[in-house]
């Protein structure tokens, strides 16, 4: 078994109305339920949009710094995941599919170290 991660980037979500997405949760939390159902689950999330929420800390240049704030400019942030835990690459592939038809965005999937 290996873990994995199926991610998307804010930027990929598009603008749609509060209806819309409305209508996307139960679809989402549905297919969460069934990765549940399958043993596959380790954990899944939207992360907060609220820049005052996040911080960043970097040490590239040496000396670590912790700041305020999102580090990545808005088109590079993750807007939430799933890790799961499953057999191999096709497996993984089929759920990153059915997180994005619930969502209605793309999707990103990759093994974890």
């Amino acid at each position: 078994m290996s873990q994995y991660v199926i991610f998307f980037n804010q930027q990929w979500v598009g603008d749609h109305s509060a209806e819309w997405f409305g209508s996307r949760g139960p679809l989402a939390r549905a297919v969460v339920d069934d990765i549940k159902a399958a043993g596959a689950f380790v954990a899944a999330g939207g992360l907060e949009e609220d820049d005052a929420q996040a911080a960043h800390a970097d040490a590239t240049s040496g000396a670590l710094v912790v700041g305020e704030g999102p580090y990545a400019p808005d088109e590079q942030r993750v807007g939430g995941l799933t890790i799961i835990d499953v057999e191999d690459d096709a497996t993984a592939r089929v759920w990153a599919g059915r997180i994005a038809e619930a969502c209605g965005w793309p999707q990103e999937v990759r093994r974890l170290w």
